[in-house]
C-alpha cells in the first residue's frame, strides 16, 4: 500500500498504509508503556484514584494525551473495573482489597493516533477461580488474534474467543466490544467476541459477515465472566457490572492487519503482558 489511507470499504472499516502504521505503533508502545509503570503500584490498599493520577501524568510526561479525558464527559485517564465490574469502572476513594482481581484500561493519542489497550491485575493473591479466569480470558484474547489475517472473517475472531471460554465453563460478555481505531477513538464496525447466541426472547444473534482486509485496524478486548453474561450499568452512567455479581476479566489489544496476518501494537515492551508481575 503506496498511501496511509485507502478507500474504505462497506463494512465501515478505513484501510491503512505506512504512514498509520506508524503512527499507531508509538501510540500502542506508549499506553503499553503505561500499564507497565503500573505494574509496580497496583497493591492491596491502593486508592484507584491514585492509580489515575499517576497514568494521567505519565501521559502528560511523554508529550501525549488522554482520550478518555473529556470523552462523553468522562474525567479520568483509566477505567479500573475490579472484580464484578465488566468494564469502564471509574477511578476513585475506594481501595483495592487484597486478594481482588482488576481490569485497568488506557487510550493515549500520539500524533493523533489512538493507542487503547487493558491488562488485569492482581492485588495480592487471588483465589484459585480468580487466577483461572484471568488465564482463560488471556488465552481467549490470544485465540481471537491469532486468526487475523487477509480473508479471515469477523466471525472467526468471535467464534474462537466464544469457543474458548465456554469449553473452560465461562461466558462471554454480549453488551460489549471491541471496535476500529485509528485517527478516531471509535469507528466502525463492533468487534464482537462471539459467534451467535440466542437470547431470553428466543432471538438468535450472530456476528458481523465481515472479511478482514490488509490495513484494518481494530481492537480485540473480551471480557470473560466467571457467571452469566448478562450485565446491568450502575447510576453512574459508566461502570457496568455483572447481573449476578461473578467475577469479570478482561484483555484487550490494538491490532492491524497484516499481508499476511497481525500486527499487535500494543504489546507489552517489558514484557508485562498477564499477571502476576515482578514485585516492584
Amino acid at each position: 500500500m503506496d498511501q496511509d489511507t485507502l478507500a474504505p470499504r462497506a463494512t465501515g472499516f478505513t484501510r491503512h498504509g505506512p504512514e498509520g502504521f506508524e503512527g499507531m505503533r508509538k501510540a500502542g508502545r506508549l499506553a503499553a508503556e503505561c500499564l507497565d509503570m503500573l505494574t509496580k503500584e497496583v497493591r492491596p490498599g491502593v486508592e484507584t484514584q491514585k492509580l489515575d493520577d499517576l497514568a494521567y501524568q505519565f501521559i502528560l510526561d511523554h508529550g501525549a494525551t488522554s482520550a478518555t479525558i473529556g470523552y462523553r464527559g468522562y474525567r479520568h485517564a483509566l477505567c479500573i473495573s475490579p472484580n464484578h465490574v465488566i468494564c469502564h469502572g471509574m477511578p476513585s476513594s475506594k481501595t483495592l482489597k487484597d486478594g481482588d482481581i482488576a481490569n485497568i484500561d488506557v487510550t493515549v493519542i500520539v500524533d493523533g493516533w489512538h493507542g487503547d489497550t487493558s491488562r488485569m491485575f492482581y492485588a495480592g493473591e487471588p483465589k484459585v477461580k480468580a487466577k483461572r479466569l484471568v488465564d482463560v480470558t488471556f488465552e481467549c484474547l490470544w485465540k481471537g488474534i491469532e486468526v487475523v489475517r487477509p480473508g479471515a472473517n469477523l466471525r472467526d475472531v468471535g467464534r474462537a474467543i466464544q469457543t474458548h471460554a465456554e469449553g473452560h465453563g465461562f461466558s462471554v460478555v454480549r453488551d460489549f466490544c471491541g471496535h476500529g481505531l485509528g485517527k478516531v477513538f471509535h469507528c466502525p464496525p463492533n468487534v464482537v467476541h462471539y459467534e451467535q447466541y440466542t437470547d431470553r426472547d428466543g432471538i438468535t444473534h450472530t456476528a458481523p459477515d465481515i472479511v478482514l482486509e490488509e490495513g484494518m485496524f481494530f481492537t480485540i478486548e473480551p471480557m470473560i465472566n466467571a457467571g452469566k453474561p448478562e450485565a446491568k450499568m450502575l447510576r453512574d452512567g459508566w461502570t457496568a457490572v455483572t447481573r449476578d455479581k461473578s467475577l469479570s476479566a478482561q484483555f484487550e489489544h490494538s491490532i492491524a492487519v497484516t499481508e499476511d496476518g497481525y500486527e499487535v501494537f500494543t504489546k507489552s515492551p517489558a514484557g508485562l503482558d498477564r499477571p502476576p508481575y515482578p514485585a516492584g
